[in-house]
């Protein structure tokens, strides 16, 4: 089972109903004792940064998420879940994140451009991935965000969109991914990631550790640099 953390701030039923068109056994899940026991975990969010943060923490999430992290099942944030797993924001006065990966969160630079950011977007893959097996180079999915995160390391990156620069769309280190566009609001090209990430969870349980940090990563595919965490937006 996948469980959907839900601390009050996301697009939990959606999400739920996504995963159960491409088959997929899912729960939204209040207990984090509940989320301990499930195969993979999805943190989802809506919203700002700092409230998401004192909410999950309220409900003991933070705790649960980072150690099932580090036992080696799967995590997948979504949207404002994928700002999460990272060390920090700046989003209003600024707050902590899970740390699951390293690097921030600043205002995306829309270079006159509105913000947010709503709509379809192409994103690229920056390298091979069980998560987006089956899709194109390059497949449109559809974002609502006003800040963009800023990977500590560019080996994290998975894909990457531009809407006046180019940010991280999408992020990957080991057993832990983030996507900051909506899969469940993003056809078929979401409901197939979202079955991959499914099956992913399906491997952990029977298969041996997905790569460590130490092993050497694939090879990327060409694409467009981004700015490193200790950039300004």
């Amino acid at each position: 089972m996948i469980a959907i953390c839900d601390y009050g701030m996301g697009n939990l039923r959606s999400v739920e109903k996504a995963l159960a068109r491409v088959g997929s056994e899912a729960a939204r899940v209040t207990d984090p004792e509940v989320a301990r026991d499930a195969d993979g975990l999805i943190v989802p969010g809506v919203g700002a940064f700092p409230e998401a943060m004192s909410r999950i923490r309220a409900r003991g999430f933070d705790d649960v998420v980072s150690e099932r992290a580090a036992a080696g099942v799967p995590v997948l944030g979504i949207c404002l879940g994928m700002q999460l797993i990272f060390g920090s924001s700046t989003e209003l006065k600024g707050a902590e994140g899970l740390g699951l990966l390293e690097g921030n969160v600043t205002d995306l630079d829309a270079k006159g451009g509105k913000v947010p950011h709503m709509g379809w977007s192409p994103v690229t893959w920056a390298k091979p991935s069980p998560l987006t097996e089956g899709l194109g180079d390059e497949e449109p999915f559809y974002f609502v965000h006003s800040l963009a995160s800023r990977p500590g390391d560019d080996a994290d990156v998975l894909g990457t969109a531009e809407y006046g620069e180019r940010f991280a769309a999408a992020v990957e280190r080991d057993n832990v991914f983030g996507v900051q566009f909506h899969p469940e609001k993003s056809s078929a090209a979401g409901l197939r990631l979202l079955s991959n990430f499914a099956t992913i969870c399906g491997q952990a349980l029977t298969s041996a550790p997905l790569r460590s940090a130490s092993d050497k990563p694939p090879p990327r595919r060409d694409s467009a640099p981004l700015r490193s965490a200790s950039q300004p937006a």
